[in-house]
């Protein structure tokens, strides 16, 4: 019964969400699809969410946000196939002697179909502290991740400078993310007290698409549709700053990588930047006579856990739906304020943006009155 429960779900998330390629929906017949989203492609609205058409306010609301993400990228087309298919020789070689365990501990970050190599600058994120959320980041105690190489410098930053995209000196952060098809990450704001502005990625191997605005959904994985999609492809640059890197989320989703992908991301850290000092930090279990004073600043106590590669899977943890922190979040606000209060102007975790209220995994009364099964959604 519950299986069957299951797969019905999925089918009927599957009918609302028309723009997946080559979706057919239930009941015979193809859905209608739109035509490809030009450049800057502003979000869709999913009128089954509300029932009703969007008010002229919430659109201009909708315009004026996606202008004002705009304002804050540049992008620009600065290496060849040529010096890809180098740059690209190179990233191999990273991966190459990760597998034969040749980079200190934290340089390397597992996890599902994407890998994460940080060389400069480490920093902890994620389920890797004990207290999540944003504001808890921190850098990595000076060498506890390898150096830049070299070849980033040849190849990559030098040419950056010389084209005038950030200054000569800027950056002591570079990380490698190497995503493989149906990879992703999830939204989010580069913190912005470890990391100056800009912030510049640089793109490899197949052509992709960064999102602004979105929000996820897990088990299975579910995406709402972008404020803002923005194609990038192999061997551009993308800069963020301004709004689009502070005031409103990234991230990249499973349905826009459909082939292998890497991204080099440069960044400088901030010279106020919080730093863990303490060297036990594959452990949850401080040392014997550990001061925990000696956790920098606001550290107190913000131990890590082990890294999630070592954690052992939860058998019934795929019938849970999985619910994001800044979620959590958006419901309580829903909850306590008044309806014309809802909106707020912290784009950043977009707890203004209406979302599905998670309404295919918790079913409730129907707008019709007639009583729908309700579900117990447990949070973890």
């Amino acid at each position: 019964m519950a299986g069957s429960g299951y797969t019905d779900l999925r089918e009927k998330l599957k009918s609302m969400m028309p723009y997946r390629d080559g979706h057919k929906g239930g009941g015979g017949g193809s859905l209608p699809r739109d035509p490809p989203d030009p450049p800057y492609d502003r979000k869709r609205r999913h009128q089954e969410d509300s029932g009703s058409e969007p008010s002229d306010y919430e659109e201009q609301k909708e315009e004026e946000e996606a202008r004002k993400v705009k304002s804050g990228i540049r992008q620009l087309r600065l290496f060849s196939a040529e010096e890809c298919a180098k740059i690209e020789a190179r990233i191999e070689d990273v991966v190459s002697r990760a597998e034969k365990g040749l980079y200190k501990e934290h340089t390397v970050d597992r996890a599902p179909l994407r890998n994460k190599y940080f060389f400069g600058e480490g920093y902890t994120y994620g389920s890797q502290l004990q207290r999540r959320g944003p504001g808890q980041e921190r850098l990595y105690p000076r060498g506890e991740v390898d150096a830049i190489p070299e070849w980033v410098h040849d190849l990559v930053i030098r040419k950056l400078v010389e084209h005038r995209v950030i200054p000569e000196g800027f950056v002591n952060s570079a990380v490698i993310n190497d995503y493989q098809p149906g990879g992703c990450i999830v939204s989010h704001v580069d913190p912005i007290h470890i990391f100056e502005r800009p912030i510049v990625s640089v793109s490899f191997f197949s052509d992709s698409a960064l999102c602004f605005g979105c929000k996820f959904q897990f088990k299975p994985i579910r995406v709402s549709e972008p404020v803002l999609f923005l194609p990038v492809k192999r061997g551009s640059v993308t800069v963020l700053s301004g709004y689009a890197a502070d005031e409103i989320t990234h991230c990249i989703r499973p349905q826009d990588i459909k082939e292998r992908r890497a991204v080099i991301i440069l960044r400088k850290t901030r010279l106020d930047a919080p730093r863990l000092e303490t060297k036990s930090l594959s452990s949850s279990v401080l040392p014997p006579g550990y001061n925990s004073d000696r956790l920098s600043g606001s550290n107190r106590d913000q131990i890590l856990k082990p890294k999630r590669s070592h954690r052992k899977a939860d058998p019934d943890a795929a019938h849970r739906p999985r619910i994001l922190e800044m979620d959590k979040e958006e419901n309580r606000r829903s909850v306590l304020l008044p309806k014309h209060r809802r909106r707020s102007n912290f784009s950043s975790e977009n707890y203004w943006r209406r979302s599905y209220e998670y309404t295919e995994d918790c079913d409730e009364e129907e707008e019709d009155g007639s009583p729908a099964r309700k579900v117990k959604m447990r949070r973890h």
